[in-house]
């Protein structure tokens, strides 16, 4: 079972004082596209509890007082695993109250009825408090439309709503509830949607050609109503600083000159690379890579993040001078990933955004069909060379505090809505979701850069000292509220390669074994991870939840209900969800503040977090094990 497999399904623990804990059923995340960075559940390992199944009364639908307190996913029932056997909790959570502006629950609607129904509600003026229905019901369905609804043709429907002057929506008659002062109603409560929308989707505006096209069409419309309506003025300003900055793409314009090139993770290793800060990946972005061929050889190209798999195969065509009619012979190129571990992937030519599903020592090659059989990982994957590495100098504050703001930087990058996309990628249009799978990768990075530093340490007395001193930089995070880091370094120490040194647990001290005890406590996936929820819900932002966890909740309540229903939309479901992406917002609601220095050792510490060295070959982690002790269990 690869690393991510066993995120959410851990082994109880090693150690002899401490009865070992069943894992618990439901703790691996739902399926998704294939990835190399991201191994589907295995089949024993269901996504989670199974939700209620629409049909019967209908009530998944309905918005009336609940028979018996409702649940959320994260809580786990009062009778503790035998009840969540015998009957799910229920994903539904009560329905919202009527606030102080009359805004109360939404009725199920029609996708094309729900834009309506929301700018109906929106009251005018503004006139509603932090909490209110109508912005809860805004908030929601900007987040969550795409499931129902694509982007474009939520913004086509938008601007269809907004009335022309004395006229109607999209230049139709008046319709005859809109007397004097209603129009203006619509116009306010259609210019709220649009300035939510934009201040929510923000840089992701700029891959939605179409969608820019949509919102540049609607911008100037609302720009000619400036002198007709004073009391739009302060949401024009508004609207008009937004869409300068969002920047909005539009098929026939042109992209700019001269486009900076973006690092990825262990990109050439360039130090200077890995010590600059990071910033968002977007699907447009240009970046460099390294293309082998079957002697290990390569050419070096430039790709856009997004490119397909045909778009990189003609670069690599044309640098490696290949005419048309070998391109069109049975001798054709194919792009194939390789693992460290010698695993082999043929990638089809349409697909896109390989390079963020790369595996952390996976590279990619070109080859014919005739040569696929002959490849090997690169001699550097194999090689292991035994040694003191960085980790062994530094003090464990350096290195928590480093992977504390590293893991801050990738983690603001993710834009909220790539949660979204990632888990419902089947049900909408494709967008790229490069920063959440980087930081994923980094994840099980960490995981292996555990046992990875621990297998290289061929002394006894070195690699105890070593143990405590990975326990050590695991408590410093989880008091750094980086639960992230604290998560990966104990699932890392839990590796079976690991957990089978007895000589060395047993020079661990005994009060780092009860510290270490009281970690698998805290990361014990037992009651839906009851444990690890309960402490999180103490802790005040900033902070760096353990990013699988929040993909495994909203997997759970992708599935637990649907999304339509006879041709209604589940408003529960949504609110649901946008609940779930509400949490992220709070989690970066503050802004980390650790004091780093600027000496030459620290940033010698920096860049040596930043780019981790690290075996992910299970097979090899278990030959270092069984070298280093033989004889151990």
């Amino acid at each position: 079972m690869k690393p991510l497999e066993k995120l959410l399904k851990k082994p109880g623990s090693h150690l002899p004082a401490r009865p070992a804990a069943a894992p618990a059923p439901g703790s691996g995340p739902g399926p998704r596209r294939q990835s190399l960075s991201r191994p589907p559940a295995s089949p024993e390992e269901p996504a989670g509890p199974a939700g209620p199944q629409p049909g019967g009364e209908g009530r998944w639908l309905e918005l009336r007082p609940p028979e018996a307190p409702l649940r959320s996913p994260e809580e786990p029932s009062p009778g503790g695993d035998r009840d969540r056997d015998r009957e799910p909790p229920s994903p539904e959570p009560p329905p919202a109250a009527r606030c102080c502006c009359g805004c109360g629950p939404a009725a199920p609607a029609p996708p094309e009825r729900l834009l309506a129904a929301l700018l109906e509600r929106l009251p005018a003026g503004g006139a509603h408090g932090r909490g209110c229905g109508a912005e809860s019901l805004l908030d929601d369905i900007v987040l969550t439309h795409s499931l129902f609804l694509p982007t474009e043709r939520f913004l086509q429907q938008l601007h269809q709503q907004y009335p022309w002057g004395a006229r109607g929506a999209a230049g139709g008659p008046p319709p005859p509830r809109w007397e004097e002062g209603a129009g203006l109603r619509r116009k306010r409560a259609v210019l709220a949607v649009l300035l939510h929308f934009l201040e929510t989707y923000k840089g992701l505006l700029q891959e939605e050609e179409s969608a820019g096209k949509v919102i540049k069409e609607l911008y100037l419309l609302i720009m000619k109503d400036t002198s007709l309506y004073h009391d739009l003025e302060d949401e024009i300003l508004k609207l008009h600083q937004l869409v300068e900055t969002v920047e909005l793409k539009v098929a026939d314009e042109t992209p700019p000159p001269n486009k900076q090139v973006k690092p990825l993770f262990r990109h050439f290793r360039r130090i200077d690379s890995c010590l600059q800060t990071r910033v968002a990946f977007r699907g447009s972005d240009e970046i460099f890579c390294r293309v082998y061929m079957p002697d290990h050889s390569y050419v070096t190209i430039r790709s856009r993040l997004s490119a397909s798999v045909q778009d990189i195969l003609t670069s690599v065509t044309e640098k490696l001078q290949y005419s048309e009619e070998q391109s069109a012979r049975e001798d054709a190129l194919i792009l194939v990933t390789m693992a460290s571990s010698g695993e082999k992937a043929v990638l089809q030519p349409s697909e896109e955004c390989v390079f963020t599903t790369l595996g952390i020592n996976s590279h990619l090659f070109a080859c014919t069909r005739d040569t696929f059989d002959s490849l090997v990982p690169l001699p550097e994957e194999i090689q292991v060379v035994p040694g003191d590495t960085e980790i062994h100098r530094a003090e464990p504050e350096e290195i928590a505090n480093h992977l504390t703001a590293f893991h801050w930087e990738l983690f603001r990058c993710i834009h909220e809505l790539e949660f979204v996309d990632y888990v419902f990628h089947g049900e909408r249009g494709r967008r790229e979701t490069a920063n959440l799978e980087l930081l994923l990768q980094r994840c099980s990075e960490v995981q292996h850069w555990v046992g990875t530093e621990l297998l290289l340490c061929e002394s006894l007395g070195k690699r105890a000292h070593l143990l405590k001193k990975l326990i050590k930089i695991a408590a410093i995070c989880k008091q750094n509220q980086d639960m992230l880091s604290f998560y990966a370094i104990i699932i890392g120490l839990n590796n079976a390669a690991i957990s089978r040194l007895r000589l060395t647990w047993e020079k661990l001290p005994g009060k780092f074994k009860n510290l270490f005890r009281k970690f698998e406590n805290l990361t014990d996936p037992c009651r839906n991870h009851k444990t690890y929820r309960e402490v999180l819900a103490k802790m005040k932002p900033p902070l760096i939840p353990f990013v699988p966890l929040i993909l495994k909740d909203l997997t759970f309540l992708h599935e637990g209900s649907k999304t339509l229903l006879d041709g209604l939309v589940n408003v529960e479901k949504l609110h649901c969800i946008a609940e779930k992406v509400r949490t992220i917002r709070k989690y970066r609601s503050r802004p980390l503040c650790l004091e780093l220095e600027a000496s030459p050792s620290q940033l010698q510490t920096k860049a040596y977090v930043r780019q981790l060295r690290v075996i992910d070959n299970q097979n090899l982690l278990f030959e270092l094990s069984y070298k280093l002790e033989p004889g151990s269990q």
